[in-house]
């Protein structure tokens, strides 16, 4: 599996002329800024498009607040992946996409994560303020799910129960990734996170749904032509292959919603879809 562009890794992209216009003879190269959310997905459609089509697709990863700021500043970029709505409608409004280039790719449904078997068996939300239980959410700060993490709490809990959980809380993860590696890896017993965390890696996660009544709305994935790109056309290329029917198989392999219904009908009730919501700020790390 590839690994996440550093910052480093940026700068060195730019100086070796990544940004400019490809020259004649070579294939073209999409730099596309991504939220961790669809990470496996993403890796797998940029090698099928690829081979498909010569075009190089390079993927820098992170919390979709994060690799939005390094798109920002470096003033470079093709495609905005975020993990959510939240950080796409924060994109339009600074005027670092094209707004009507945005697609909705698929639907996300936030969950509880735990180890595989559930050795600590949780089963609600109220679980993870059990004394000695380790939990871990993204930041929420700079991570979409991380965001969806406090509003179910700030919803669910009393203050007792969110004083009960903040005792539990082990740290902030930087990205989608990390918070599913976090339970993977044994160094959280539960995260709040999305259902799809369970297919990532069947063998050491499993997801434990959360009623439908915490459950405050359903996310999706979009994606836009940035507003620094120097090839549009070939960014409008790759968006309409992740849109259509090959770029929605790869997704569909790795158990992504393709529609608000299919995700309604997982949960069991009608909830509201995308939207923002604002972080209160004793969530927020200085």
């Amino acid at each position: 599996m590839k690994t996440s562009f550093s910052i480093i890794s940026l700068f060195a992209l730019i100086v070796l002329g990544f940004g400019c216009a490809p020259r004649q003879g070579e294939p073209a190269r999409l730099l596309v800024f991504a939220g961790a959310a669809s990470k496996p997905v993403a890796e797998e459609a940029a090698e099928l498009y690829r081979r498909q089509t010569g075009v190089r697709v390079e993927l820098v990863f992170g919390g979709s607040g994060y690799v939005l700021s390094q798109m920002k500043l470096m003033r470079e970029g093709d495609v905005y992946f975020p993990g959510s709505s939240d950080y796409m409608e924060l994109a339009k409004r600074d005027g670092l996409v094209f707004a009507d280039s945005e697609r909705i790719l698929v639907y996300l449904v936030p969950a509880i994560n735990v180890q595989k078997g559930n050795p600590l068996n949780i089963r609600e939300l109220r679980d993870l303020t059990r004394p000695g239980v380790k939990v871990a959410i993204a930041d929420p700060a700079g991570v979409c799910v991380g965001a969806y993490a406090v509003e179910i709490i700030e919803r669910a809990f009393s203050d007792e129960e969110k004083i009960a959980f903040r005792r539990n809380l082990l740290n902030y993860t930087e990205s989608c990734e990390k918070t599913a590696t976090a339970v993977a890896l044994k160094m959280a017993d539960a995260v709040i996170g999305w259902s799809v965390f369970e297919h990532w890696d069947a063998a050491r996660i499993e997801t434990v749904p959360l009623p439908k009544e915490q459950i405050p709305r359903i996310g999706y994935i979009p994606v836009a032509i940035s507003k620094f790109t120097k090839n549009h056309a070939a960014a409008q290329a790759f968006i309409d292959f992740l849109t259509g029917p090959e770029g929605q198989a790869v997704y569909a392999r790795h158990h992504y919603f393709p529609t608000a219904e299919a995700a309604t009908k997982w949960i069991g009730e009608g909830k509201p879809v995308g939207g923002e919501y604002v972080v209160p700020k004793e969530w927020i790390k200085k």
